[in-house]
């Protein structure tokens, strides 16, 4: 069966079992024609097929008589944030982000360097089978060029951001263990810390490309680098997942300091600096409100997912935004998720409070989050979220990105995954096990609903 997802988070698939070359050719041919004319950035997270589908993609649009610049293994972020600074037409980052080796994916990014948005996805599509009838002649090919500094250039343009005060942050002299999970971040992370002033112990730092554990920096799977974190007596931990756009911290006690933690302190932080409006996804804390309400923010809410994040941003003007699986957006220096951008931020946080992570985090709104997910089988299943959501109809309900519901002491957001075929269910509270209890009711209740 074919793994193929499709969404406006890009093409997404298993290598051989989904995501061939006569698919690769079929989606970037449609592409390409969306674009146009002009030029075409393109990047790689560190994985083994990498090379394989930037081949057939460079192909592919130097036939259809686009120009590609290649900046080979890179974060997504730079990809995005190239588009912008070259003043290209489109980009393509390869990668499937958090999905294991044997998953790849292209990442479509508009003329503004964010990703598509629905409309111009739907627009792409419509033309998919179109597409591969008409392709250029040998006179107007376009052409290939590879550029080395896009990385470089990436790294200075995060210390130069508005509030970051890289010399104040040298002397800290910040002792940082950081886990790059063999992926893109091993080719820029430990290069940026070393920048302002860290030492850096390197773990997972390897460019081969082979991810030497699941690749979702969750917490589960980072039991071995919470541990060293404590080991080699670091202050902090800092983990990205393989194409860089999610930022996961450690404190120095070996614990997670909260994927929704890293969106709440950047929120905090930037709105200490100035006032304005902030924006996070459906699934994203509470915390994030108590921190906004502290300062005279507003909090406005989106569908999951970056483009739709980015989206409410733009229409809000908000200063600060993300979503609170790590990733976090300053439109100061571009709009999308940027793991570089949230370690500076971090880093200058951590500088101005005389703070470590630990302390830091305490002085964070406290809610605890409970993440579920369920294999939704031969199942439809926006069928199971209709039936959750009738036997709910008398709660507070919001259905912008499958369902959320509201109660006083606790919020539950049950949503089909974009790139899985799964259904996710977070819920959260003021207390862990209450969470947790939580989670386990809406999973069961869910269960019975499959088949």
């Amino acid at each position: 069966m074919s793994t193929l997802m499709v969404s406006v988070s890009g093409i997404r698939g298993i290598i051989g079992g989904g995501l061939e070359p006569q698919v690769i050719v079929k989606y970037s041919s449609a592409y390409a024609d969306f674009i146009g004319k002009g030029k075409v950035i393109i990047g790689r997270d560190a994985r083994i097929s990498g090379e394989m589908i930037r081949a057939i993609l460079i192909g592919t649009l130097l036939s259809k008589g686009l120009d590609v610049i290649d900046l080979g293994i890179c974060p997504t972020p730079t990809v995005q944030y190239m588009v912008k600074t070259l003043k290209a037409q489109g980009g393509i980052a390869i990668s499937a982000s958090h999905n294991p080796n044997e998953w790849n994916a292209l990442k479509l990014l508009n003329s503004t360097g964010q990703f598509m948005t629905p409309d111009e996805n739907k627009i792409m599509l419509e033309n998919l089978e179109a597409s591969q009838e008409t392709y250029s002649s040998w006179e107007k090919l376009g052409k290939l060029t590879y550029y080395q500094d896009g990385l470089q250039r990436h790294m200075e343009d995060v210390i130069n951001m508005q509030f970051i005060e890289v010399d104040k942050i040298r002397k800290k002299k910040f002792r940082v263990l950081v886990d790059c999970v063999n992926g893109a971040g091993v080719y820029v992370i430990p290069d940026l810390l070393r920048k302002f002033g860290c030492e850096v112990i390197e773990m997972n730092c390897e460019k081969t490309g082979i991810f030497p554990r699941l690749p979702e920096p969750i917490p589960e799977n980072l039991t071995a680098t919470m541990k060293a974190v404590v080991d080699s007596k670091a202050d902090l931990g800092i983990v990205v997942d393989p194409d860089v756009d999610r930022l996961v911290l450690i404190t120095e006690d070996g614990k997670s300091f909260s994927e929704e933690n890293t969106i709440t302190q950047a929120v905090k932080f930037v709105l200490s600096k100035k006032k304005g409006n902030v924006v996070v996804n459906l699934s994203t804390t509470r915390a994030v409100d108590d921190v906004a309400k502290d300062f005279g923010g507003q909090v406005f809410r989106s569908p999951v997912g970056e483009a739709n994040v980015v989206l409410k941003m733009k229409e809000t003007k908000a200063i600060i935004g993300g979503e609170g699986s790590g990733g976090v957006i300053f439109p100061d220096l571009h709009y999308g998720r940027d793991a570089l951008v949230g370690i500076a931020l971090t880093l200058q946080h951590l500088t101005e409070t005389n703070q470590s992570l630990l302390e830091l985090k305490k002085d964070l709104p406290q809610y605890f989050i409970s993440k579920k997910k369920i294999d939704s089988g031969k199942s439809n299943p926006d069928e199971i979220i209709e039936k959750i959501k009738e036997k709910y109809s008398d709660q507070k309900i919001n259905t912008d990105d499958g369902l959320r519901i509201d109660f006083e002491d606790h919020w539950v957001h049950f949503r089909k995954s974009n790139t899985e075929p799964i259904i996710r269910i977070i819920t959260e509270s003021k207390n862990q096990q209450h969470s947790e209890e939580l989670s386990q009711k809406y999973f069961n209740e869910i269960n019975e609903l499959v088949y």
